[in-house]
């Protein structure tokens, strides 16, 4: 237990028996009346963003989040498989959870796994990943001084809008947060 005179930024709080992350937090002293704590939270699970008020000194429980540095290993089914790099256990997180980051998981990546409980919660890709493009139609002679973009397939199987001047073959880096281009690598 806490209280909201406690509260930090990233902090992961059991309100409901829900998991909200704490993204922002203000204490407000009013001139008139009793303090209050305003808060943006996160949905752990969800994503879901919503703004709430605490009363100054109202306790709190907290939740323990424990985020563990882990390499991806290969998918089994709807599962994929991650391996614990000081302990070397392997845990099982289902499609949903590992959600869309699975369009940039490339084999042997570190990421970070955070579980509650024993429970997988959500995994969190680096911001940035090179990775190969397996195909794309090539550019015209004449298209390469304009800023256009095309369509290129890579490694995983996604796909992300690149230069017209990228080719078959070419390493880039992308954007794992939005999916952008970044360049070359």
């Amino acid at each position: 237990m806490a209280t909201t005179n406690d509260l930090k930024n990233g902090m992961v709080l059991n309100l409901d028996k829900e998991l909200w992350a704490v993204v922002e937090f203000q204490h407000v002293k009013p001139g008139k009346g009793p303090a209050f704590v305003r808060t943006t939270l996160k949905h752990v699970l969800t994503g879901k963003v919503v703004d709430k008020t605490f009363n100054a000194g109202t306790k709190v429980e907290t939740a323990n989040v424990d985020k563990r540095q882990m390499q991806y290993l290969y998918a089994d089914g709807e599962d994929y498989v991650f391996m614990d790099l000081d302990t070397y256990d392997q845990i099982h997180v289902n499609g949903e959870t590992v959600g869309d980051n699975v369009n940039y998981l490339l084999p042997e990546a570190e990421v970070i796994v955070a579980t509650h409980e024993g429970v997988p919660l959500y995994v969190e890709l680096p911001t940035s990943v090179i990775v190969e493009v397996t195909y794309t139609e090539p550019g015209l002679q004449g298209d390469r001084s304009t800023g256009g973009n095309k369509p290129a397939m890579i490694e995983t199987g996604a796909t992300v809008q690149v230069p017209l001047f990228i080719t078959t073959g070419e390493k880039i880096k992308v954007d794992t947060r939005d999916g952008r281009y970044l360049g070359r690598a």
